[in-house]
């Protein structure tokens, strides 16, 4: 069998120059001109010394493949193996030492199969472990909601695209009304349950497009894709309402106060400018009454 794949392979590196020897011979010389038919026989004499050559080179390899066969039965052949091992001469020491390689050489195999499969398994861990911190470094721990540090990376990309294409984008801010008096009379463990109640509203009410964040103790910020300022403020007016009746485990009523501010409404270079910009709305509305929404810029209340 292996003496049919070394033929195999000696004949298979005749064929392109049979293929070439015969599309000459076909096509070629039918096509010449008198005058070239002498240029055609410089070309078959160079594609004669060209099958030579290769003859040469197949018998080299059909050779050399004779040679390693002869090794492989040699060394499939464990009794005479051993028996050559024993000689004191020097075939015994060549066999001696080529033994000694194989099994160093195998035993080098394992170990770099095993460390393999151990780097392997690490780098699993590690982008694992990679992803599940990714995932906690952008969500706040009470609620569950994306943070600060998350809702600032996404308000920039969407300034960038505001840039770019010139789609609206808008931030709406709120911070509940009387938060302290939850923790003082019912304890932070309550408080807590408040702001996680409120999270869920404000996801409840969002399109998954927009990006609901924690932003700092009862201060939540929601970035609103694709959305104009008269858009965002109906969105933090209907907010508004529904916090104002949600009915919470401690039994107090709870309201918010909101402020709003939008590209290309407002002027704003930077994300931190619009953020800037909701965020004074929200004072205003705080010292307006609260429970109310103010939009950036000209003072407009809704609600």
């Amino acid at each position: 069998m292996r003496r049919k794949v070394l033929l195999a392979l000696t004949l298979s590196s005749l064929i392109p120059l049979l293929v070439l020897a015969y599309v000459a011979h076909r096509y070629v010389q039918p096509g010449l001109d008198p005058s070239q038919v002498a240029r055609f026989y410089g070309l078959q004499a160079l594609i004669l010394f060209t099958v030579l050559g290769m003859l040469a080179g197949a018998y080299m390899i059909w050779d050399l493949g004779r040679a390693f066969i002869r090794m492989a039965d040699l060394l499939s052949k464990e009794p005479r193996l051993a028996e050559l091992g024993t000689r004191s001469d020097e075939v015994g020491t060549l066999m001696k030492s080529f033994s000694s390689m194989l099994g160093t050489v195998e035993q080098q195999a394992i170990d770099i199969n095993t460390f393999a499969m151990r780097l392997d398994a690490a780098y699993r861990e590690l982008e694992a472990t990679n992803a599940k911190l990714k995932e906690t470094s952008f969500k706040d721990e009470v609620t569950g909601l994306y943070n600060r540090r998350f809702f600032s990376l996404r308000l920039e990309e969407e300034i960038s695209r505001f840039r770019r294409f010139n789609h609206p984008v808008s931030v709406v801010v709120l911070d509940l009304d009387g938060f302290k008096s939850v923790n003082d009379e019912f304890g932070h463990a309550v408080g807590d349950e408040t702001l996680r109640d409120i999270g869920q509203i404000l996801m409840k009410h969002s399109r998954g497009i927009n990006v609901v964040s924690r932003y700092g103790g009862d201060e939540f910020a929601v970035l609103l894709v694709e959305t104009s300022k008269t858009g965002a403020r109906l969105y933090a007016d209907r907010i508004r309402q529904v916090v104002a009746t949600f009915p919470f485990s401690h039994g107090k009523n709870v309201t918010a106060s909101f402020g709003v501010s939008s590209l290309p409404d407002d002027e704003a270079a930077t994300a931190e400018e619009l953020f800037r910009a909701a965020d004074e709305a929200l004072y205003a509305a705080k010292r307006a009454g609260k429970n109310q929404v103010m939009g950036a810029g000209p003072a407009e209340k809704v609600g």
